[in-house]
């Protein structure tokens, strides 16, 4: 199972991390999350208090999330908050769109949501995973996608990219068809399961199958320790920000599509010659039904 990367900004650490917490810890993160710029002057017990925790409860938290003690989070998060005063893309404008909000309020909302959104996950990102899965898939016999709903979208985007530079690839969103493909790969292949949550039940099924049938199964999942990061060899980590219409799993779909796209770029990196010469042939065969 992955674990987060030291360079996770720790805000979003911690709201990746908040779902597989203990409810005492829970408590404080939800605190800390609320306000982090108020939170770095409160002291140890002023937090405990406020989450109606013992004081040592605060300090485990500050271990579980990877900090020594409470000051060192209260630095890291004080720089952290500290550089979103500084960058306009960083500045939180908020996640609620009203009904009767203007366009121009709903479009700020969305692009600022998406733009973090997208910051996150590429400060989160493990490139040596990323690596890993490319040089995998790029010597891969075949590689199967499996996701359900939205996360099926992004992993058919990925499958339309694999074929145009010559990979044979097949994006799955029902499980019977899942399964028996996956029972069908070998040592020779790559399994690709897409969950925002990691929980969806089919895609966890999928991505078992095809581990046990000898594939490197990799997972593509906002949260780290979850079933489907479970049943990988190889987990790559997204990051998402609900607003209002959008919950998360809609939110997530730029952060998939943006891991996808860098893993696909070093493929093709990797992949150069063969990569060239099918953008030619497929380009001359679309080349007519061009106006």
């Amino acid at each position: 199972m992955a674990q987060l990367s030291d360079v996770t900004p720790v805000l979003n650490r911690i709201h990746t991390l908040l779902p597989t917490l203990p409810n005492a810890l829970v408590r404080v993160a939800e605190q800390v999350l609320a306000d982090p710029a108020e939170m770095t002057t409160l002291a140890l017990v002023e937090l405990a208090d406020r989450a109606r925790v013992a004081p040592a409860t605060v300090t485990r938290f500050c271990r579980t999330i990877g900090y020594e003690h409470y000051r060192a989070l209260r630095i890291a998060i004080a720089a952290e908050t500290g550089r979103a005063e500084q960058a306009r893309w960083e500045i939180d404008l908020g996640r609620e769109i009203g009904p009767q909000d203007p366009p121009e309020r709903v479009l700020e909302v969305i692009a600022g949501a998406d733009a973090r959104t997208i910051q996150e996950t590429a400060a989160q990102i493990d490139l040596r995973v990323a690596e890993r899965v490319a040089d995998l898939v790029a010597g891969a016999r075949r590689v199967d996608l499996f996701g359900v709903g939205g996360s099926w979208l992004s992993a058919l985007e990925m499958q339309h990219r694999l074929e145009r530079i010559g990979i044979a690839s097949w994006a799955r969103c029902e499980v019977h068809s899942g399964l028996t493909s996956a029972a069908l790969l070998t040592g020779d292949d790559v399994a690709i399961g897409v969950s925002h949550s990691g929980t969806t039940r089919q895609t966890v099924e999928v991505l078992t199958r095809a581990r046990a049938a000898g594939a490197v199964a990799v997972a593509l999942t906002s949260f780290p320790r979850s079933p489907l990061a479970d049943a990988a060899d190889l987990v790559l980590t997204t990051s998402a920000r609900e607003t209002t219409f959008r919950p998360e799993s809609l939110a997530a779909k730029h952060s998939q599509l943006v891991v996808l796209d860098l893993v696909y770029v070093m493929i093709a990196q990797r992949t150069f010659g063969r990569t060239t010469e099918a953008f030619d042939l497929t380009s001359q065969a679309v080349e007519s039904h061009k106006l």
